[in-house]
């Protein structure tokens, strides 16, 4: 993500705190955010598979706010974290405000999706 967005983000009031171990989403579930990791790292995965490991800066459960469908992936904390949750009217203005914020998340689901048929 674009430098001077992630520290906006980062400093935002919102922030949460998950400890290790914590699901913070399960596959299947309705999604109404998404989520920017600020902190700690967490780990994606699939039918017990780990699709990809997230650290400072990391995006994900964007899905589920561009196609309203549910959750694809469940997503875990593997040492505390504080994430920083995005729900649609807050995406919707991120989107509309920051076309690099938009750039970004593209560029995470595009790569997500080229590993996936590269798998």
């Amino acid at each position: 993500m674009a430098r001077s967005y992630f520290e906006l983000l980062s400093k935002d009031e919102n922030r949460i705190q998950v400890p290790a171990g914590k699901t913070i989403f399960e596959a299947g579930q309705p999604g109404t955010e998404m989520y920017i990791v600020t902190a700690g790292m967490v780990e994606l995965r699939s039918d017990g598979e780990v699709i990809e490991t997230l650290e400072q800066g990391g995006v994900f459960g964007e899905m589920a706010l561009v196609d309203d469908e549910p959750r694809s992936a469940s997503a875990v904390a593997l040492s505390d974290c504080e994430l920083v949750p995005i729900d649609e009217k807050r995406f919707e203005y991120l989107l509309a405000r920051m076309p690099f914020f938009a750039l970004e998340v593209m560029r995470v689901m595009a790569r997500r999706l080229r590993r996936s048929l590269a798998d």
